[in-house]
């Protein structure tokens, strides 16, 4: 069986785009919807600006990259204990190594999904996410082990607006 995460956008701004991610199982009444974090990535763009634009919506693979320098930085921080590799979100159309990692503004994305345990709007100010690495650390080991014991990943990026 998958481990299926969904990404659910639900605030586009001028700078950035915030969302909700979850955890997607099942009981017995049917699909569940387990929340993870807030995500904060670029905004929506009609053409893509490098380094400027979310991706865009879709169901996405995810595998672990092991190469990089996010991957050295990430490594060095977390230690080969928890480090496996970066969440990395593939074949998405016109983008190239999308990551999932730690982050605050839209500043520390090129396109790729920031985590965070808070979110401060972006409609007025510009977006934030707070407490990035403590979601990390949470949501980042059991993708790495479902990917390590062979599992597929999945992401579902949904926009609501």
């Amino acid at each position: 069986m998958a481990y299926e995460i969904k990404l659910l956008r639900f605030s586009s701004g001028k700078e950035s785009t915030l969302g909700a991610l979850f955890k997607l199982g099942k009981d017995e009444k049917g699909v569940t919807h387990e929340f993870l974090c807030f995500t904060l990535e670029d905004e929506h763009r009609e053409k893509k600006v490098m380094h400027e634009t979310r991706i865009p919506a879709g169901r996405y693979q995810i595998t672990l990259r092991t190469v990089g320098g996010f991957h050295t930085k990430t490594l060095a921080k977390y230690g080969a204990g928890f480090h496996k590799g970066m969440l990395w979100v593939r074949d998405v159309p016109g983008f190239e190594y999308i990551l999932i990692h730690t982050g605050n503004t839209d500043d520390h994305t090129s396109g790729c999904i920031l985590v965070g345990d808070s979110s401060q709007q972006n409609l007025t100010k510009d977006g934030f996410i707070g407490a990035s690495g403590d979601a990390y650390k949470r949501i980042y080991p059991p993708m790495a082990a479902a990917l390590e014991a062979g599992q597929e990943v999945w992401i579902s990026v949904v926009d609501l607006g």
